[in-house]
């Protein structure tokens, strides 16, 4: 083939040699702008993983990276005076110049021509030049080639919210840096690592808003440079900071990062009667922030799996041209897939930095945690295999600091205890450990009464090890039911019926107990799920009222209409009376359902409240009566026992509430007395278009916790220890709310526990004789793990069926 790469980046280099590798037949040739070895920029980053990535696939050219690099293993956090090192992180340091370089002579080796000075302003031409079967277009971030074809390639650009410059210094760094300092324009922060014998990187990021209260918008690039100097002075022991883009002046060079992922990678010309694709590779294609360090792995990644996919399609003898569709949808089909990987996580990082602001109350062992995890790809169990002592030592402090917030006396011995297993107070109520069961719908009453089912169902998981339970959404009304198999707190018998529950799980356990109060409002009348979820009933139907008229399905639900105000007085006595009731029961703990579309997030959704009174219009007026709502019910619920308020936080449908609403409306509850936001989203309208994902709702608990300063719950595919240990330490929550898996395992809370190896977990005494048996057991896979190359049972037993 002939190939023509538009760049000379290591995106467009590496795929040129290795092609040129492969098959020293290609004629390849790659067209820079620059001078030869000539480029700008400091010191670029790789894991240990991604150096394993460039071994595998030309060993040659890794020797010379690797001889290069600077490596080190920690990282050191520096904030409000304090250092926090963890180690094990396995990061490589190189000049950007020098991976170039050693690009570029391997280039020239295996014959692939460099042409320099070439400014590509038309690729067909280029490529008719060169009688070009293939174009790759690797012209960087401000590709021209992606905007010339951007109808096809469609990119989605977004400009972030930070200022950075790239700088480098003299000042040699032990470890990978990150400084944090407070300034009287706001934070700052440096990211500093060394990555040769005699220089470092140091990238210097704050919000545009303090940026721009800094006047660095005015000083030209000397007084930039000397405000930063002054800022981390000592940091840098006397050494400047340089700056080597000489092409830029004043503020310039501070950017703003553009996210960009584009949504198909290949675009086909005709040129001369044939079919030529052009196709994107490195920044061209995606960018992934800085935080994380992967903008050059991507771009190297792109150009190995590109080179495989023409070894596995073009090779044999098969001409490389007619296979290139398959090629290039495969190429395509794989990366697209690896890089949103990537691109998510750096995006976690890069909002993290956005708003350091968010995480400076946090004391700085806990900050420097939260920075550690901030793209949710480390976790706690990662940062232990890394670094056992530094993760002992933070779970000793996450320990003693629980047991004094709660009141509680430490235990004996080396008290470093899994974050989620330590004690939590709220109000006079201390739960055991982090872990709650969430309210889940079981559609198993009579009447509103909750009998047998509910006994079972929430005694087992009370002996579970959960420090507290949470009976389902318990309506204040008949006319307040999800469906008539919904349970509910307005008449007597569902007083002694939930007290018998109540009692049981006092008298037989230690968990605590919770009751959710709701009403369905427009989702209301409905049967059971697992007769056809959310479809109205054949026959027996009651009214809906909401916040505005509405049909919750169109065309199939029953049409709500709007709350009067003597339906909202009603519905306000309504809920008194369940909590009085509540309150009787012996309930330890109250929640007021303001989620999912009932009632009362009916009102607070603009999708729902089209309200022109006082309870419409802006979102302190959709707040109102809901505020309402939670003022009764907290007058009259005992004062030693808390209140939690479930919202949906996104309703993930244009024009609803978005988590900067969320944050408002946490601040509206926290004023008002609220102790806890359970943090919840969507189900709000069947618009709605979620993005799932582990813990994908904890973003919305870590903003509310840390910007409207209230207590939260964590909830939403949260499903493993190491999630909850994570989520618990680095302040993201104060609990974690686990739904389906209780529902496959009672005792998931003792589970997991014996899965991490604490062993000082309580059993129930009834059952402290499997206590020992499960330990048995897991130690046992541990064991058979370890000695098969870490594979467990389930994996040994598919790769003896395979054999």
């Amino acid at each position: 083939m002939k190939i023509i790469c538009i760049g000379g980046g290591p995106a467009g280099l590496y795929f040129g040699l290795l092609m040129k590798k492969q098959d020293p037949a290609h004629e390849i040739t790659i067209i820079e702008r620059n001078k030869p070895y000539d480029t700008f920029g400091w010191g670029v980053v790789f894991s240990d993983q991604t150096l394993g990535n460039l071994v595998n696939a030309d060993d040659e050219t890794a020797r010379s990276i690797l001889q290069s690099f600077n490596h080190w293993d920690d990282i050191d956090t520096h904030f409000k005076g304090q250092v926090v090192t963890s180690g094990g992180h396995g990061f490589c340091g190189i000049g950007r110049k020098r991976l170039l370089n050693i690009l570029q002579q391997r280039c020239e080796e295996l014959g692939v021509r460099l042409v320099f000075e070439t400014d590509a302003n038309d690729d067909q031409a280029l490529a008719r030049e060169y009688d070009a079967d293939l174009v790759i277009a690797c012209d960087g971030l401000n590709s021209r080639v992606r905007s010339r074809y951007q109808s096809t390639y469609a990119p989605d650009v977004d400009t972030r919210k930070c200022r950075f410059v790239w700088l480098g210094t003299r000042k040699l760094f032990p470890a990978f840096t990150f400084a944090f300092e407070e300034t009287e324009f706001g934070w700052f922060q440096a990211h500093a690592y060394q990555y040769d014998g005699d220089t470092a990187t140091f990238i210097v990021e704050t919000p545009e808003e303090v940026w721009l209260k800094a006047g660095i918008d005015k000083m030209d690039q000397e007084q930039a440079i000397a405000f930063c100097e002054k800022i981390f002075a000592k940091y840098l022991d006397g050494n400047a900071l340089m700056s080597n883009a000489t092409h830029l002046r004043g503020a310039a060079n501070w950017i703003k990062f553009p996210r960009i992922i584009c949504k198909n990678w290949v675009h086909w010309n005709t040129l001369d009667g044939r079919q030529v694709p052009v196709v994107l590779m490195g920044d061209a294609a995606h960018t992934a922030h800085f935080s994380i360090g992967s903008g050059t792995k991507l771009a190297l990644e792109d150009a190995i799996e590109l080179a495989n996919c023409f070894k596995r399609f073009g090779g044999s003898g098969q001409p490389y041209i007619s296979n290139m569709p398959a090629v290039l949808e495969a190429y395509q089909r794989s990366r697209s897939v690896e890089v949103l990987k990537i691109q998510s996580a750096a995006r976690n990082s890069m909002e993290w930095f956005e708003n350091v602001t968010r995480y400076t109350a946090l004391e700085a062992p806990q900050f420097a945690y939260s920075m550690l995890t901030r793209s949710q790809r480390l976790s706690h169990e990662n940062l232990r295999v890394r670094d056992a002592s530094y993760v002992r030592s933070f779970e000793r402090w996450i320990t003693e600091r629980a047991y004094r917030q709660a009141g509680v006396e430490l235990p004996p011995g080396d008290a470093a205890i899994p974050p989620m297993l330590t004690p939590y107070k709220l109000r006079n109520v201390v739960l055991k450990n982090r872990i709650v069961v969430s309210p889940m719908a079981q559609y198993s009453a009579q009447d509103g009464v909750a009998g047998d089912y509910h006994l079972v169902h929430l005694g087992s998981r009370a002996m579970g090890g959960a420090a507290m339970v949470f009976a389902e959404m318990t309506c204040v009304s008949a006319d307040a039911r999800i469906t008539p198999a919904c349970p509910g707190l307005y008449s007597p018998e569902h007083t002694q019926a939930w007290k018998r529950i109540v009692d049981f799980v006092h008298a037989n356990t230690d968990a605590k107990i919770a009751v959710q109060l709701g009403h369905a409002g427009a989702k209301g009348s409905t049967r059971s799920a697992w007769d056809g979820i959310d479809q109205p009933l054949e026959s027996g139907n009651w009214p809906l009222v909401s916040a505005s008229e509405q049909q919750y399905l169109k065309g199939v639900s029953q049409v709500a209409r709007a709350a009067t105000l003597a339906d909202m007085n009603r519905i306000t006595a309504d809920f008194v009376r369940a909590t009085l009731e509540a309150a009787k029961a012996g309930f330890d703990w109250l929640e007021l359902h303001c989620a999912h579309g009932y009632l009362l997030s009916s009102f607070i959704s603009p999708l729902t409240n089209h309200r022109n009174d006082e309870f419409g219009g802006s979102l302190e007026n959709r707040c109102r009566f809901p505020l309402r709502i939670f003022n009764a019910i907290r007058a009259v619920w005992p004062n030693d026992k808390p209140i939690s308020v479930r919202i949906s936080a996104h309703d993930w449908v244009e024009g609803g509430i978005i988590p900067d609403d969320a944050v408002e409306i946490a601040r509206l509850f926290e004023q008002a007395g609220a102790d806890m936001i359970d943090c919840s989203s969507g189900q709000v309208s069947k618009q709605e278009k979620p993005v799932f994902g582990r813990m994908f709702q904890t973003p919305f608990s870590d903003r509310i916790r840390n910007e409207a300063k209230i207590p939260t719950i964590a909830v939403g595919s949260i499903y493993e220890a190491d999630h909850a240990n994570s989520i618990i330490a680095a302040g993201r929550a104060d609990l974690c709310a686990i739904a389906r898996p209780h529902l496959a395992n009672p005792a998931w809370t003792l589970n997991e526990a014996a899965k991490l190896g604490y062993d000082d977990m309580p059993w129930p005494k009834q059952y402290v004789a499997g206590k020992a048996q499960l330990e048995r057991n897991l130690e046992r896979e541990r064991q058979l793990a370890a000695a098969n190359g870490g594979l467990t049972p389930q994996q040994i037993a598919a790769k003896l069926l395979e054999g």
